[in-house]
C-alpha cells in the first residue's frame, strides 16, 4: 500500500521517554548503593543528606511508574481506535485530501466545491512524482465530481497507485479560485501505524484524522 502522508512519534521506542527514565533510575540506584558501601565508618553520611537522596530516589521511581502507566493508556487508546475504525470497512469514505487511489477494481474519485461560480475550470491528474498524466473534462459549476478510470492523455491506462487532482479555475474577473477538494473511496482495510489509525482506500492509505464523511 502506498502512503501519501506520514506521521512520527517517539512514544514506544527504545530512545523515548520510558527508556531514558529507566536508564536514569538504574544509574541513580547504582550511585546510591556505591556511596553507601564506600562511606567512611568514622565519618558516615549526614542523616539529612541521606534522607534527601532517598527522596530523590523515590521521585525517580515515581516518574518511571507514571511513564509506564501513560504508555499503557496510549496503547489501549490506539487499540480502541483501531477496533472502532474497523467498522468502516466496506463503507464509502470521504477525506479532506486531494489524493485518491486507483486500482483495477476502483476508479479514483474526487468531489469539490468552489466559493462562487467559476468562469473556467481545467482538471489535471498528477501521479506520485508530480507529473501530469491526464486532463479529463469536468463540468463548469460551483460543485462537481470526477471519477477517473486511469485513462491517460497520451493513450493507454495508468497503473494502480496514488493520484492527485489539481483544479485550475478562474472567476469572471480572471482571479484564480481555490476549491474545497475531497477524495472518495471504499474502505478496504484499517491499519495502526506510528500511533495513528489509517484507512486503506483504493490502494493508498489516508489518516483517519482526514475523514470528513461516511456513506453507506
Amino acid at each position: 500500500m502506498t502512503s501519501v502522508t506520514s506521521a512520527a512519534s517517539n512514544i514506544g521506542t527504545g530512545q523515548g521517554l520510558f527508556g531514558k527514565s529507566g536508564a536514569d533510575f538504574d544509574m541513580f540506584l547504582k550511585l546510591l548503593t556505591t556511596q553507601m558501601q564506600n562511606q567512611d565508618p568514622l565519618d558516615p553520611m549526614d542523616t539529612a543528606q541521606y534522607t534527601q537522596q532517598l527522596v530523590q530516589y523515590s521521585q525517580v521511581e515515581q516518574s518511571l511508574q507514571q511513564t509506564s502507566v501513560l504508555k499503557d493508556i496510549l496503547s489501549r487508546l490506539s487499540t480502541d481506535d483501531l477496533a472502532r475504525a474497523g467498522q468502516l470497512i466496506g463503507r464509502t469514505a470521504e477525506f479532506d485530501s486531494s489524493v485518491s487511489g486507483l486500482t483495477a477494481e476502483q476508479s479514483a474519485e474526487w468531489h469539490w466545491t468552489f466559493p462562487r461560480e467559476p468562469a473556467s475550470i481545467e482538471a489535471e491528474v498528477l501521479d506520485s512524482s508530480g507529473k501530469v498524466v491526464a486532463r479529463p473534462p469536468v463540468s463548469l459549476a460551483i460543485s462537481g465530481s470526477l471519477r477517473w478510470d486511469g485513462s491517460l492523455s497520451s493513450g493507454g491506462t495508468s497503473g494502480e497507485g496514488a493520484y492527485v487532482l489539481r483544479l485550475v479555475a478562474k472567476d469572471a474577473e480572471g482571479a484564480t479560485m481555490t476549491p474545497q477538494l475531497s477524495s472518495v473511496g471504499k474502505v478496504r482495510e484499517v491499519v495502526a501505524r506510528e500511533g495513528e489509525t489509517w484507512l486503506g482506500i483504493g490502494g493508498v492509505a489516508l489518516p483517519l484524522a482526514k475523514l470528513s464523511r461516511i456513506a453507506g
